[in-house]
């Protein structure tokens, strides 16, 4: 494992060194339930934003879709994607998910996690703009976000819990409430389809095997026994996690284009 600059590092790049495979808020389960919600056939050109580490991409690919494309900003991400899926039916392209250059209503489903939460609200729009442009009439897009409770959560607090997440995980985490990530797809002209809930559990160890498994959740532990900084870092952001938690919650919107 690679340890330069570990005190820097962004937590989900973080815990990818670490042997972390699922860095999703709500987990694999949140995750296989949209899936399973996007009904992905054969026939089906599917997206997915911010592909990360492609724990979700072998799901997607399992349902042998027509075709996959991904749209990864991280060009080191995307290489790792690249010798793991490009072929005949896969494509990985580096680049920002609001300026994909996908062709206009070419895409059947999208699925995205963990990233418009990182986006400024008017940088999330954007997002939501650019999937309204490439999915073809009737197409679905999911997402697998944070969200924030309750619903009248006080500005000071959620700037509260902003700040904190920016500094303890190197992010500018910027979770909504139910209400306002349902908003941002009604303003630019989905329709809301259906709305999954998961606890934010992520470093929880009953979370962690029930998404890596007990053999890799071994791996881990060892890795954050061996290396001080990695583990000094995880225990201040599963701090933070507990500190919010009856703030943070893992929400999944599943949305279709009218």
């Amino acid at each position: 494992m690679n340890t330069t600059n570990i005190e820097k590092e962004q937590a989900h790049w973080l815990l990818a060194k670490l042997g972390k495979r699922v860095l999703r808020p709500g987990g694999k389960q949140l995750t296989l339930k949209i899936i399973k919600s996007l009904q992905i056939s054969k026939n089906d050109n599917i997206l997915e934003f911010a592909p990360g580490m492609g724990a979700t991409a072998s799901l997607l690919l399992s349902y042998h879709p027509k075709s996959y494309t991904a749209v990864e900003a991280n060009e080191s991400a995307a290489k790792n994607l690249q010798k793991k899926f490009n072929g005949k039916n896969s494509h990985i392209i580096i680049g920002n998910a609001a300026q994909s250059h996908i062709k206009d209503e070419s895409i059947d489903k999208i699925l995205g996690e963990a990233m418009l939460t990182m986006q400024a609200n008017h940088r999330k729009s954007e997002v939501i703009q650019e999937a309204y442009r490439i999915l073809r009439e009737g197409g679905l897009y999911a997402i697998h976000e944070l969200c924030l409770e309750p619903e009248n959560i006080s500005e000071e607090t959620k700037e509260d819990i902003q700040k904190n997440l920016a500094i303890t995980m190197h992010v500018n985490a910027r979770p909504l409430t139910i209400i306002e990530w349902e908003n941002l797809f009604k303003n630019e002209g989905f329709s809301i389809k259906e709305v999954f809930f998961s606890p934010m559990r992520l470093l929880e160890l009953k979370r962690v095997i029930a998404d890596e498994g007990i053999f890799r959740s071994i791996r881990i532990a060892v890795n954050i026994l061996i290396h001080q900084k990695a583990r000094r870092r995880l225990m201040e952001i599963r701090h933070l996690f507990r500190k919010y938690q009856s703030h943070l919650n893992a929400i999944s919107i599943v949305v279709e284009k009218i």
